[in-house]
C-alpha cells in the first residue's frame, strides 16, 4: 500500500480524536451537572425524566449523537477507499475538509449554538462527503470497467 494511500486515515483518527473529546466534555459537563443537582430517583425513572434531568448539559450529547449519523458514511467510505487503493489526493484533501468541518461545527453546536451557521457548516460538511463518494464511485467505476 502507497503512503498516499494510507494518508486517508489521518484525517479518520483526527475524527476519532474529536468523537473522544466530545465524548469527554459530555462527561464532564454531566458529571459537574449531576454533583450541583444531586438527583432522585424520579430524575432517573425512565428516559423522559433522564432527558429533563439532563436538559442543561444535553448539547454535548447531541453533538455526540450527530457524530454518529452522516459520520458513518465518512467511516464506511474510508475502508473502501484503501481496499481498492482510491485514497488519491484529492479524497485526502477531502477527508481533511470534511473532518475540520465537523470540527467547526461540534464548536458551534457545544459552544454558542449559532444554529444558522452551524447548519451552513452541516451543510457543507454533507457536500464534501457525498463528492468524496462520488468520487470513489467514479474511481471504482473505472477499476472494474463497468460502464467503460
Amino acid at each position: 500500500m502507497s503512503a498516499m494511500n494510507l494518508a486517508i486515515l489521518w484525517p479518520t483518527v483526527a475524527l476519532a480524536g474529536l468523537i473522544f473529546v466530545v465524548w469527554s466534555i459530555l462527561l464532564v459537563k454531566r458529571f459537574a451537572h449531576i454533583a450541583a443537582n444531586r438527583p432522585t430517583a424520579a430524575d432517573f425513572a425512565n428516559a423522559e425524566a433522564v432527558g429533563r434531568y439532563f436538559r442543561p448539559v444535553e448539547r454535548p450529547a447531541q453533538n455526540l449523537a450527530n457524530l454518529f449519523e452522516m459520520p458513518v458514511l465518512y467511516f464506511a467510505l474510508v475502508p473502501l477507499l484503501v481496499l481498492t487503493g482510491s485514497a488519491s489526493a484529492a479524497q485526502v484533501a477531502l477527508a481533511w475538509i470534511f473532518v475540520a468541518l465537523r470540527l467547526v461545527h461540534s464548536v458551534i453546536h457545544i459552544g454558542p449554538n449559532t444554529v444558522r451557521t452551524r447548519a451552513r457548516v452541516y451543510i457543507a460538511s454533507s457536500i464534501v462527503l457525498f463528492a468524496m463518494w462520488v468520487g470513489f464511485v467514479i474511481d471504482l467505476l473505472a477499476i472494474t470497467g463497468v460502464g467503460a
